[in-house]
């Protein structure tokens, strides 16, 4: 898996690109860095590298939704369901 920024948002913050491979296909994806923390640390939690989370991700997601989508969810889900786990100021 690489990583390099995709683009700038409004305010001078890039989305992180990482291109990875899925199901045999090579796909890249770009989310906000707070994100791809959240998923790394949602891979560690389960003992799994971050590109096999991902991959049961996608294999669980609807294929009506994209795969940038199912992880921004999969990510807020999991920070949802940490006792004492908060949004706030983590919005920068």
């Amino acid at each position: 898996m690489t990583g390099e920024p995709a683009f700038r948002l409004p305010g001078g913050r890039a989305l992180a690109k990482r291109s990875l491979v899925l199901s045999g296909h090579r796909t890249s994806v770009a989310l906000e860095p707070e994100f791809w923390t959240a998923l790394e640390a949602m891979a560690q939690a389960r003992g799994l590298g971050l590109p096999a989370l991902i991959a049961r991700i996608d294999a669980a997601r609807d294929p009506t939704r994209p795969l940038a989508s199912a992880l921004r969810v999969a990510a807020l889900l999991a920070a949802r369901a940490e006792p004492g786990a908060t949004l706030e100021g983590d919005l920068g």
